[in-house]
This record gives structure tokens, C-alpha cells and sequence, in this order.
């Protein structure tokens, strides 16, 4: 379970980008939110990818890994762009952050499953469900 810090620590750096999003709504043209969202990854992951010098010696770099690489880019740059424009438009950060949030969880959650056949118990099956109500109950309060 050491994961389980990595797994808090990117749950509050969310919530933190979250809020950081909204407070930056309507205070900078979209297109520059994005710019800036952008820039810090990128100049991370360069100077990350050329002092380790380019792998660990691992891990190969392959085709497949560098488009599913590109494609976290582009899905990240997608939710950017919708969190700004949703904001914008007055979206609630209490509704939208929580139910962008659990969408992707159970995108991601069913994924796991057909994907990577991981087990599909009753417990899960639950735990799914009470994710779509939370979502219904924020919906409709």
C-alpha cells in the first residue's frame, strides 16, 4: 500500500488545480490558462526526461507508450479546456469539480475492469453504485 501516498498526494494536487481553475476563471482569457497549465508540465517533464537521460534503462520506450503518452497530453489538455469554459459559464466549482471527478472515476473504474480484468465484486459493484448516486444527488440539490 506505499502507493496509497502517491494516490492522496495527486488527490489533493487535484483539488488544489481545482480551486487554482476556478479562481483563475474569468480573470485571464482561457487560451492563456491554458498556456500556463500547460508550460509547467512540459518544462517538468523535459527537465525530468533529460537529466535522467531519456529512461531509467527499465522501461523501453516504445511506439504504443509514446501515442498513449501523447493521448494523456491531449485528454488533460481536454479537461483543462472544459473546466475554463465550464466556469466561465458559472458553473458551480461544488457541482462540477466533483462530478467531472467521479465521471472519469467510473470511466476509468470500468476501464480497469475491461481492460485489465481486474475483479468485478459485489463490494466494487457498491461502490459504483453509490458514485452515481452522488453524482445524481449533486445534479439535483
Amino acid at each position: 500500500m506505499q502507493w496509497l501516498v502517491y494516490v492522496l498526494s495527486a488527490a489533493g494536487a487535484l483539488a488544489a488545480a481545482d480551486v487554482l481553475l476556478k479562481a483563475a476563471s474569468g480573470r485571464i482569457p482561457d487560451s492563456l490558462g491554458m498556456l500556463l497549465y500547460g508550460s509547467i508540465p512540459f518544462l517538468t517533464g523535459l527537465t525530468w526526461f533529460l537529466v535522467s537521460g531519456r529512461t531509467d534503462g527499465t522501461v523501453p520506450i516504445t511506439a504504443r507508450g509514446v501515442l498513449c503518452g501523447l493521448g494523456v497530453g491531449v485528454m488533460f489538455s481536454t479537461v483543462t479546456f472544459c473546466m475554463y469554459a465550464a466556469f466561465r459559464l458559472g458553473a458551480p466549482i461544488s457541482v462540477a469539480s466533483p462530478l467531472i471527478r467521479m465521471g472519469g472515476l467510473l470511466v476509468a473504474a470500468l476501464a480497469g475492469v475491461v481492460f485489465w480484468k481486474e475483479p468485478l465484486t459485489f463490494r466494487y459493484l457498491a461502490g459504483l453504485a453509490l458514485v452515481c448516486s452522488g453524482m445524481y444527488l449533486l445534479v439535483t440539490r
